[in-house]
């Protein structure tokens, strides 16, 4: 007689904070329910089915947001040997690069001279913006910011490679990094119609 084999399911210190909040939740709304309609179970009864539909229907509109979102927003391919970016919605060209092994978005900026990263994509990266010296500055749409130098390695856009490349981090709010000249130099940019194509 053949046996299953054992699974165990390993929740992370988050996961199980996520599922504790998740609980209180659900048991003050139980008890709630339970107070308001305490001689009145058939309407208590339907009234949490209403909530649990909505909840799920929630739900699933969040799990379903990462592939809406792929529809919505255009993305960059790889057409005979070139990298092809459409413009989004925004006007704004959106490369992904892969960078030491995680996936960044930018937007492409031909007046930036730099390659600028937001905090939370330094700290994807593994770089801890707090320790950084904010020596240099950059204009942005919000004004002048601070900004730090580093050097991120193993660089990948489409077909190309390149081992490093210098950036800088930007000490304040940015929406998004930006992929500047610094960069965007290395390639022969081509504009046509709504696309933009890079090739080396």
């Amino acid at each position: 007689m053949s046996r299953l084999p054992h699974v165990t399911l390993m929740l992370s210190a988050d996961d199980t904070a996520r599922l504790i909040y998740l609980g209180l939740i659900l048991a003050s709304l139980a008890g709630w329910i339970m107070v308001e309609y305490r001689n009145r179970m058939g309407q208590a009864l339907r009234t949490a089915l209403a909530w649990g539909l909505i909840f799920v229907g929630l739900m699933a509109g969040y799990g379903l947001w990462g592939d809406i979102r792929r529809d919505i927003l255009p993305q960059q391919a790889v057409q005979g040997g070139q990298i092809v970016i459409p413009r989004g919605a925004d006007g704004h060209y959106h490369p992904s690069l892969t960078i030491n092994g995680q996936s960044i978005n930018f937007i492409a900026d031909t007046g930036a001279s730099n390659v600028v990263l937001t905090q939370q994509d330094a700290r994807k990266l593994g770089i801890d913006p707090g320790s950084l010296a904010y020596m240099g500055q950059a204009m942005t749409a919000n004004g002048i910011v601070r900004t730090a130098s580093v050097t991120i390695s193993d660089v990948t856009f489409g077909p190309y490679h390149d081992d490093t490349i210098l950036a800088s981090v930007n000490d304040g709010q940015m929406d998004s990094s930006l992929l500047g000249m610094d960069y965007l130099g290395r390639f022969t940019i081509t504009m046509s119609g709504d696309r933009m194509m890079l090739s080396r």
